[in-house]
């Protein structure tokens, strides 16, 4: 695995609250935004509400800039961030989860922690100079980002649903010529 399981799942998270905000959308109630917690194993804080929610989509635009920040602005958008909300990481194992970092207290809002998090897992990505794993999807009607953790790098779309399209388009474009 090219990162640490911490960094991964906070990778997977960001990458999916951004593709939400893209049609169509899929974060767009509290349930919804309960199912999105549960599916990347948030702990902490969750109050539940429509406020809550607007928040954490009001990250998405962010995130997708410091995801697809080149490496020199996305370590100073870390930092930024970090300070921001006055980080101080510390190790934490929790709910069948072995150490990993965590650097809010999870009594923060949940956006906070997202975006710190997110900012986290970028600290690892920068360092291992690994930003060619995170892309805008190859399928050219879609804006959703991919993260690549195959070992050749070879994933280039966000969903299964634009890997079939491109599929089909590549199948009908090779039986007509």
């Amino acid at each position: 695995m090219v990162f640490a399981h911490d960094t991964v799942n906070s990778l997977r998270a960001a990458v999916d609250l951004v593709n939400a905000e893209e049609p169509p959308l899929t974060l767009t109630t509290t349930a919804d935004l309960d199912a999105f917690l549960v599916r990347h194993g948030y702990t902490g804080r969750h109050d539940g509400t429509e406020a809550e929610l607007a928040r954490v989509r009001a990250l998405a635009p962010r995130l997708r800039g410091l995801l697809l920040a080149g490496r020199d602005e996305a370590a100073a958008l870390v930092n930024v961030l970090l300070e921001q909300a006055g980080a101080s990481p510390r190790l934490v194992r929790h709910e069948g989860e072995d150490w990993h970092v965590h650097a809010v207290s999870p009594d923060a809002p949940l956006d906070e922690r997202i975006t710190v998090e997110t900012a986290m897992a970028m600290i690892d990505v920068v360092r291992a100079d690994e930003h060619s794993r995170l892309a805008v999807c190859a399928d050219d009607d879609c804006l959703g980002l991919v993260l690549d953790l195959s070992r050749n790098r070879s994933r280039r779309y966000c969903s299964t649903a634009c890997t079939n399209r491109n599929a089909q388009a590549a199948l009908r474009a090779r039986r007509a010529g």
